[in-house]
Formats: C-alpha cells, sequence, structure tokens
C-alpha cells in the first residue's frame, strides 16, 4: 500500500484507520538520518543509508525537512514475510514509482487536502515547522502536475471523507485488487 500526498493529507490518520479495521496493515518505517519528528522511523545514520545504497538495498532515497529519508528493501521483505500489508508514506512521485517496483500489487492512493487544511492540519498537531510543510504542499502539488500521467488506483479527498471513509476505500480496493490508472489530477488539485 502506498499512500501518497502532501503534509497534512491525512497519511497518519489513515493509516491508523487501517490498522484497526485489519491488523494486517503496518505502517513500514522508513530508515531516518537527522532531526525532527522520530515516531514511525527506524533511526540510522547518514553514512548507513549511504551503505546501503552502494549495496543497491534502497527502493527510494530522499532529503527533506533537514534529514535523509530511505525505504530499504528489507525492510519491506520482512513485513511481507511476515505476512503484514506494509503502508508506505510518500510525498514524492517518482518515490511512489521506485517503491512500487518492488515486486507486490501495489494499492497506489493519492490522499489530497487543499493547502488550508495542510496549515491547519499542521498546526493542530503542533508543528513547529509548519511553514515548511506549507512550502511542501505547493511542492507536492507541482510534483503531481509534473506527473500527471502517473497511474493511481484510488484518489481521495481527505477534508471530504472521514477516515474511516477513505480505510473502508482503501480496503475495497485492496480487496478487488483494484488497477492503477491515470486519474484527472489537474481536477484534483485546482
Amino acid at each position: 500500500m502506498i499512500l501518497y500526498g502532501p503534509p497534512g493529507s491525512g497519511k497518519d490518520t489513515v493509516t491508523t484507520e487501517l490498522t484497526q479495521l485489519r491488523p494486517e496493515f503496518e505502517l513500514f518505517e522508513r530508515l531516518k538520518a537527522g532531526p525532527g519528528r522520530t515516531t514511525g522511523y527506524r533511526l540510522t545514520t547518514v553514512d548507513h543509508i549511504e551503505e546501503l545504497s552502494r549495496a543497491g538495498e534502497l527502493l527510494y532515497r530522499n532529503a527533506r525537512y533537514g534529514a535523509e529519508y530511505a525505504i530499504d528493501r528489507q525492510g519491506v521483505a520482512a513485513l511481507v514475510a511476515a505476512g503484514r500489508i506494509p503502508v508506505l508514506h510518500m510525498g514524492q512521485v517518482m518515490g511512489a514509482c521506485a517503491v512500487a517496483t518492488f515486486p507486490l500489487h501495489w494499492i497506489r492512493v493519492l490522499l489530497w487536502c487543499p493547502r488550508d487544511a495542510t496549515e491547519w492540519r499542521s498546526i493542530g498537531r503542533g508543528d513547529k515547522d509548519v511553514e515548511a510543510r506549507v512550502k511542501v504542499w505547493h511542492e507536492t502539488r507541482e510534483d503531481l502536475l509534473a506527473h500527471e500521467t502517473e497511474p493511481w488506483t484510488l484518489t481521495l479527498r481527505t477534508d471530504q471523507l472521514s477516515p474511516a471513509e477513505s480505510a473502508d476505500a482503501i480496503i475495497d480496493a485492496l480487496t478487488a485488487s483494484a488497477s492503477a490508472e491515470i486519474r484527472s489530477i489537474r481536477e484534483l488539485v485546482g
């Protein structure tokens, strides 16, 4: 499961709802080296991420908020081997594409919310970098527009759906083995 969206689009909230509905869903904890939030990450060093990269063990690597992040093959494989459904949080289309090369039937979900929702959700959860998150919202919008033909299994407006409704739609898509298709991105992001 790939949940892609800007900050504040509900990736954490929808993941929590998914895990409450079906215990086999599990948040994939990305590797992280650097400052900021620690919950939901496996903390490491930049040197370790670089070592994994040289060994070809990374599906994706990026830098944001002054930190380095990585998705490692072994981490995804371990969840799958344990009978879990990995839920990956992504903020870059190229990352979603890179991860989708791992041999699974990926459900690719685009979570979207307006900029104002990102701002007030970020303030509401006590983020100390609200301005940076709003900037990333704009970057995410531009990223989507630059990759309009990228297919998504679902697009969900989290400002119009409850977390439970979003999770139900995702589970329905998973159960139906829904395929990704090109969506109207310009219409979605305005």
